[in-house]
This record gives C-alpha cells, structure tokens and sequence, in this order.
C-alpha cells in the first residue's frame, strides 16, 4: 500500500487488536447467549451459591486466559511497541488494572463469571474501533492510479474506506455511550457494588475489585471525550479525514 513509516508502525498494532477484539468479542458472544449462563439478562445471578474456592467452569477459564495473556502483552507493548499517544499512560494504566482484575479474580474465585460479563460488555465496540484507525495508516491516493486495474482499483478503494471509516467511527460514539458509560455501570457496577452485598454479605475483597472496576470507568468516561471531540470536529468541519485525535501532531510530536 506505499504506506509512509509513521504509517506503516501504525497498521500492525491497529490489525492487531482488530482481530484480537473480533475473536474474543465473538467468544464472548458465545458464552452469553449460546450457553447456559444468564450473566446477561441477569448479572446479579454471579453471586448466587456463590462459595470462595469455587471451581472455574472450563469455558469461562479460558476467558481468563485468552483476556490475561493478551493484557499482560499489552503492558510491554504500549510501552514499547505501539505509537506513542497522548493516552499512553492512562492506556498503562488501564492494562495494569485490568490485568490485576483479571488474576485476583481467577486466584480468589470472587465473583469470577462476572468478569465474562465485563468483557463481552465492555467490548461490543471493540472490534469496530481498530478499522478506523487502520483506515487512518491506508493513503487515499494509492500508487498505480492510472496505470492498469490495480491501480485504478486503489485510488477509488482509498475515498470508500474513508467515508467507511468515518462512518464507523461516528457509530461508535453512541455504541461506546451505551455499552461502556450506560450498560457497564447498570449491569456490572450495581451487580458488584449492590447485589453483591445481597447474596453475599461477607463477601471478600468487596472494596479491592469495586475499587478497580471504577478506575476502570473513569477511564471510559475520558476515552468517550476523546470520541466526542473528533465528532465535533468532523460536524464544525475541522477534519475531513479520519485522524486519531489523540495522536501528536508534527510539531507536538518532535517536542516529545
């Protein structure tokens, strides 16, 4: 695709987690409405005959596994992997909290469905939100325009996949509202902070996990800013293109 070196950094990470977030979005699909366990449409239900100690359900541990080895990659590849953004840090963050949630949960079988219902929750909008940024690393005006089918072929698929991505990325606003800023704290929080309290009344480690659980939400509300600002900018007509607006700009980035 001729991509440019900044670009070309760029595409591996994006295709990446797109494929990643498609296969545990689709595994997570699986065990909410293809099984047997009504986390979904009740999420209180984690904690009924709930015991410390209890045996992991070998479909939900591999949840655990395929969720903790991909954060615990995560960790090294932020750091010294991916591009540099103006969210790194916090995005550090976010992968030592949810790995932290991730291995006490599974150590101390507390409240260990309940964080399948996490995932599939937090991660409707996941695989949705790499193809813009992959669009972003693809040059609208591919080389070999002009010059035979491939060519021509190129130069139109750049304007389609930017009008797809931006498309895409206008959905995800609200998708990204809905799941992680509406259904998270209604399912989840209340099923971890309230009826977890009702079922289990001497729950262990009832601070630690809902602790975390909020950092994590914090963490949704200042990604959903980023989102609202690039919606803002498309609908005043600042940008006519994707951009990651978390990015540097040029000037910005040989500052950093």
């Amino acid at each position: 695709c001729n991509l440019q070196p900044k670009d070309a950094a760029k595409m591996p990470e994006s295709a990446w987690k797109l494929l990643f977030y498609s296969l545990s979005w689709s595994y997570g699909i699986y065990l909410l409405f293809f099984t047997d366990y009504p986390f979904f449409y009740d999420p209180p239900s984690v904690f009924y005959d709930w015991q410390q100690g209890m045996e992991v359900p070998r479909d939900i541990a591999i949840a655990y596994l395929l969720q903790g080895s991909f954060y615990g990659h995560s960790i090294y590849a932020t750091a010294y992997m991916d591009t540099w953004r103006k969210d790194s840090v916090v995005m550090l963050l976010h992968h030592v909290v949810t790995l932290t949630l991730i291995a006490s949960s599974y150590a101390f079988s507390v409240a260990l469905p309940l964080h399948e219902t996490f995932w599939s929750h937090k991660e409707w909008c996941s695989p949705v939100l790499p193809f813009p940024r992959s669009r972003v690393a693809i040059p609208s005006q591919m080389p070999g325009a002009g010059s035979g089918m491939p060519g021509e072929l190129a130069g139109c698929a750049g304007p389609l996949l930017s009008q797809g991505a931006t498309k895409a990325t206008l959905l995800l606003c609200p998708g990204r509202f809905w799941f992680r800023l509406y259904w998270f704290p209604l399912k989840v929080l209340y099923a971890t902070c309230h009826s977890s309290l009702q079922s289990v009344p001497n729950i262990p480690f009832y601070f630690f996990f809902n602790a975390l659980l909020l950092v994590l939400t914090l963490m949704n509300i200042y990604w959903f800013l980023y989102i609202v600002l690039f919606v803002a900018k498309v609908l005043l007509g600042q940008m006519q293109e994707v951009n990651d607006v978390r990015e540097y700009d040029v000037e910005e980035s040989r500052k950093t």
